[in-house]
């Protein structure tokens, strides 16, 4: 056991957790936090959040549940109806369909589902390995379980391409759990079948579950590739696959915090039983409006993804209309990661100077992790006129930077 040491005046710092201060503050909220501080009209293109109201279906189904008296706990994985509403989701790409009532458990969002699956499978000292750049989170996850993160970089020079044989060769006896997130955040990469069979084969051979993040994956701009656990069904690693999803993204439902995590059922199972100690359960009128949204109409989300599309198009045509900056084009999601390695400073620097001298908030590629440096992620969850006045502040910032200092 490590002494800590008695610092006077600042004893009670000496009180905090090692696994605690080795979890760093996202890149993502200091931007935030630092557009608080200005003055003006600030162009906020730094969050992953549809500008989209919740369908009016989902909130009426809250409402009517609210109503009706269901406020009360619900079982620790969800309520029976909502993880058949889950199952159901998943069987889709002919993957397999899980079983309601020991295969699937509804979490608080997305976040919770990557949290607590780490929690379950990884022990202290082993390897979770993140392909980057990628979303922070789940690099702190593993720190706050005592796992070592281990970041592999998708190559910077084919735009961040999915590339099999680097995660693969990042796996050994020590890896736990594989990230797999397809549509990437912040690329908006798409993992390939072949991609993903090879990741998962490499996976199961070393006893290591892959953990599939598709909570973007109804937000793709082309054919929707398979699902996870679809490939590996086909190849006979099923019981290695955990897939997180959630309604937070595709149905404008960030606030309501409703995700789930699905898999075998001893891992079920024990993400279930630390439910108990951490948030016991899901909301309950919201767990049935996460309900109401995968079981009823589309047309909420197809519109969604038709004015996504639409904002993605111009983004790619206004960037590539700037010079010295670059994007590989998103095949999901909604972030277009810019190159902004030709301008002058770090790309923390660079959204630092968007924010105060032009007023646009982004967040800068190094919070993404290893790889992530030299770009900047802004994201086009946000009307065609705030993109357009964001985008010439951006490019009046580019041409700042070509003029003498």
């Amino acid at each position: 056991m490590t002494e800590r040491a008695d610092t006077g005046p600042d004893q009670g710092q000496s009180r905090i957790s090692e696994r605690a201060r080795a979890v760093e503050p996202q890149g993502i909220r200091e931007m935030f936090d630092l557009a608080a501080e200005q003055d003006g009209d600030l162009v906020h293109l730094e969050f992953g959040e549809p500008d989209f109201d919740t369908p009016a279906h989902v909130v009426e189904a809250a409402h009517e549940a609210a109503t009706a008296g269901r406020t009360n706990y619900t079982a620790n994985a969800g309520i029976a109806d909502l993880r058949g509403a889950v199952a159901d989701h998943l069987t889709d790409d002919g993957g397999p369909r899980p079983d309601p009532g020991s295969e699937v458990v509804v979490t608080t969002g997305g976040v919770e589902a990557l949290h607590l699956a780490i929690h379950a499978v990884a022990d202290p000292g082993d390897e979770v390995v993140v392909p980057t750049p990628a979303w922070p989170n789940p690099v702190s996850q593993a720190k706050l379980a005592d796992a070592r993160p281990v970041e592999v970089p998708m190559p910077a020079e084919n735009g961040f391409a999915p590339d099999p044989e680097r995660i693969v060769d990042a796996i050994g006896p020590d890896t736990a759990v594989v990230l797999l997130t397809s549509p990437s955040n912040p690329t908006g990469r798409v993992f390939p079948e072949s991609a993903v069979e090879r990741v998962v084969r490499a996976a199961g051979d070393h006893d290591a579950f892959v953990l599939a993040d598709e909570v973007y994956r109804q937000l793709t701009y082309a054919e929707r590739p398979p699902r996870t656990a679809a490939v590996a069904d086909r190849i006979d690693r099923e019981s290695w696959v955990l897939t997180v999803g959630s309604v937070s993204k595709a149905y404008a439902m960030t606030g309501w915090r409703v995700g789930w995590l699905a898999g075998p059922p001893d891992v079920v199972g024990q993400v279930t039983k630390i439910r108990e100690h951490t948030t016991s359960c899901v909301n309950t009128p919201a767990q049935y409006a996460a309900l109401a949204a995968l079981t009823g109409p589309r047309e909420p989300v197809d519109e969604m993804r038709e004015a996504f599309a639409e904002r993605r198009a111009y983004v790619l045509d206004r960037t590539e209309e700037i010079p010295r900056v670059s994007v590989a084009p998103p095949e999901g999601a909604f972030y277009a990661f810019v190159d902004v390695s030709a301008l002058s400073g770090s790309d923390t620097e660079i959204a630092e100077r968007l924010l105060t001298d032009h007023g646009v908030v982004t967040a800068p590629g190094s919070a993404f992790g290893a790889g992530g440096e030299g770009h900047l992620r802004l994201s086009f969850a946000n009307g065609l006129d705030r993109l357009e006045a964001g985008l010439d502040r951006f490019e009046a910032m580019v041409e700042a930077d070509r003029s003498p200092r």
